[in-house]
């Protein structure tokens, strides 16, 4: 049982996670991503959760891979493993605000994957910035 009180402050919150992963990893401008979503060595990858897909859209072209799955569908060893995160293409995460693509991108680091990077400030950032967003069509819809 732990002898932590709720509501007490954790021995290392959220923000000291996403500025240590920060610290390690490649974040790239909305403008340097632009600049990329048409390069055949990269992948733009979309990690928020389905629902904000269907509610707010997608960068153009972006795989999408939900956050809770993005570690087992890049490991060959999964039974989960999505080739297409895995074809020899650098991967550019995002996520809504650069917190869940930063922790993401350091965990796939740690994994051995070097090649990658995340958006800075996340599809806030760039719809923020006015570019191209792509609708996605609800499941069932």
């Amino acid at each position: 049982m732990s002898s932590r009180t709720p509501g007490q402050p954790l021995k290392k919150n959220v923000k000291a996670l996403v500025e240590e992963a920060s610290a390690r990893i490649t974040t790239l401008t909305a403008q340097q991503v632009v600049d990329l979503l048409d390069d055949p060595g990269y992948l733009v990858v979309d990690i928020r959760d389905p629902r904000e897909w269907e509610l707010e859209g997608t960068l153009p072209g972006a795989y999408r891979a939900p956050r809770g799955m993005l570690e087992f569908w890049v490991d060959p060893e999964s039974p989960y493993y999505k080739p297409a995160l895995d074809d020899g293409r650098a991967l550019i995460l995002y996520c809504g605000g650069a917190w869940r693509s930063a922790l993401a991108a350091a965990a796939l680091v740690d994994m051995g994957r070097e090649d990658v990077s995340h958006l800075e400030g996340g599809f806030t950032a760039w719809k923020e910035q006015g570019l191209p967003i792509e609708p996605v069509t609800p499941r069932g819809g």
